[in-house]
């Protein structure tokens, strides 16, 4: 039995999950990106037409395929494994043995919910248990996570949880500060609030070591 449009909506808005891996079919990627985008760019197509949208009209008549290509190879192409950035680990020689902060990394993802953007910033530290990692590594692995749809909740984590295995120390954290157009830009239409969400693994959950990683996060370092 379907529920009804309201019920459903409601429950689109709940934050809550109940996983940090993103729901995924089992059989999400036996279809080429060429046979994804083809079948997008009808459901686009239909969509466009029942708004009413003149699609012979030269500035419209190519969004459906634009939209399905930036779909499928651009804004959710964080959904294939294939495309998870190779994080090589290199041995700490230098016995640095203090938290390694990277701060105000730019994030764009999408809104699960509304299929609505999110951008903001994320703030990755970890504690090295004898290996190290390039810096641009971490930038990727938020943009890799944040290319799907997503919950900032869930980002987060994924984030945090990735690095974990990567570096093989629990001691890992990840703040992310963003702003929703969903909230922003549609329904209470509020544009100055953003959402704040935290993960903490191993030492960072100590009080000290998480009062510093936020002490640096809010280091002035403009140059």
């Amino acid at each position: 039995m379907e529920k009804p449009l309201e019920k459903l909506d409601a429950v689109g808005d709940d934050h809550f999950s109940g996983a940090t891996e993103t729901p995924l079919r089992g059989d999400a990627f036996e279809l080429s990106d060429i046979e994804k985008i083809e079948r997008i760019k009808k459901d686009v197509y239909n969509i466009m037409d029942t708004l009413g949208l003149d699609l012979t009209d030269d500035s419209l008549k190519g969004t459906p395929n634009r939209v399905a290509k930036m779909f499928v190879q651009e804004i959710f192409g964080g959904l294939h494994p294939d495309r998870k950035p190779k994080a090589s680990t290199f041995e700490n020689k230098y016995r640095y043995g203090e938290m390694l902060v990277e701060k105000n990394i730019t994030l764009y993802s999408t809104c699960e919910h509304h299929l609505l953007p999110i951008v903001g910033k994320a703030h990755i530290a970890y504690i090295s248990n004898g290996t190290v990692v390039g810096l641009s590594k971490m930038n990727r692995i938020v943009d890799y996570y944040a290319k799907r749809p997503q919950v900032q909740e869930r980002l987060t984590m994924q984030v945090v949880k990735e690095l974990q295995r990567v570096l093989k120390t629990e001691d890992v954290a990840c703040v992310i500060d963003a702003k929703h157009l969903c909230v922003n830009s549609r329904g209470i239409r509020d544009i100055d609030s953003s959402t704040v969400t935290s993960e903490f693994g191993g030492k960072f959950k100590q009080a000290e070591v998480r009062r510093d990683f936020l002490d640096y996060i809010n280091l002035d370092t403009e140059f």
